[in-house]
């Protein structure tokens, strides 16, 4: 069978988001593949690389490098990136795929959520987009308020829809182990539900759970962070950008501990990028997965058809 139908679709859908994006004033960027820096996450590992002696990291992400260029003045851009991750591979996962990321100055998540629909409108033909809250799609599929509830609230949810947990859980740190717990019923309670009948934004997240979103100034028990669903598969996340650098290290910091309670390496700060963050300006960042969005288009179940080459062929 010719690959070529695959192709030119992969294409189109790249020139269409391409275009709406820059319609939009945003400047398309490419930022290093490689680099000695990188934002540490708990449960995404990076390739490593000796050179000149020296440990260098396939980037998991443009994050890092395009939020520099943000604290230069760069203005709204975006990036189709090739992104590395150690040891995931499945469905929807591989060591090596393609993401498009963006980030607005002076966006909210109200104009964000505008962008998304859009994009989505002309990549999939979905029609509008639902906003719902974290607090709303727990209570709704999972029977319990994630922003008051408690570990051991947590854990009986879990046991009511037999959730998967891992058997390390009870090794783990109390504050991680609600973390992790959260996570389960996010993926395997909540998030098949989300994005049936349109597009659903996942909003107003514990703050717990902020990664590197600004807290809501109205309640400091949410953050401004958002994930974006298609027919149950997590295709972006995002968030109202925290631009404090201490706040941001003190972050990287307790992500550091958490890797070193689950024996993984701890990983260096991106020191270059904490050195200029405070220059950030306010705003919106998004990734959202080129791939999964094609394999959506395609009406398929795995990345590996919505492309030609996989870790497992070559």
């Amino acid at each position: 069978m010719s690959i070529r139908p695959l192709l030119h679709r992969r294409a189109a859908i790249r020139s269409s988001l391409r275009h709406q994006l820059e319609s939009r004033s945003f400047i398309e960027v490419d930022t290093p593949v490689v680099a000695s820096e990188l934002l540490p996450e708990i449960y995404i590992d990076p390739m490593t690389l000796t050179h000149q002696n020296k440990t260098k990291y396939l980037q998991t992400s443009p994050e890092p490098q395009m939020k520099r260029l943000l604290a230069e003045d760069s203005g709204p851009i975006f990036q189709f990136a090739q992104c590395f991750r150690s040891d995931e591979r499945g469905p929807l996962h591989d060591t090596e795929f393609t993401m498009l990321e963006w980030y607005e100055p002076g966006a909210n998540l109200s104009s964000t959520a505008e962008v998304i629909e859009s994009l989505l409108h002309d990549s999939l033909h979905t029609k509008g987009l639902e906003r719902l809250s974290c607090r709303d799609a727990f209570i709704q599929h999972a029977n319990v308020d994630p922003i008051t509830a408690s570990l051991s609230t947590l854990l009986q949810a879990s046991a009511s829809h037999s959730a998967r947990l891992p058997s390390s859980l009870s090794t783990l740190p109390e504050e991680q182990q609600w973390s992790l717990v959260f996570e389960v019923l996010l993926s395997d309670v909540v998030s098949p539900q989300l994005g049936i009948s349109q597009p659903t934004m996942l909003e107003a997240w514990p703050a717990s759970e902020s990664a590197f979103a600004q807290l809501d100034p109205l309640n400091k028990q949410i953050s401004l962070r958002f994930e974006v669903f298609v027919t149950g598969v997590e295709l972006m996340n995002g968030w109202q950008e925290e631009i404090c650098s201490a706040t941001i290290r003190q972050r990287l910091q307790k992500t550091n501990s958490a890797r070193r309670s689950l024996e993984k390496p701890v990983l260096p700060l991106p020191d270059r990028l904490l050195s200029v963050h405070d220059n950030m300006p306010q705003g919106v960042g998004v990734a959202l997965g080129f791939d999964r969005l094609v394999m959506l288009a395609i009406e398929s179940d795995s990345i590996d058809t919505a492309r030609y080459f996989n870790s497992d062929n070559v």
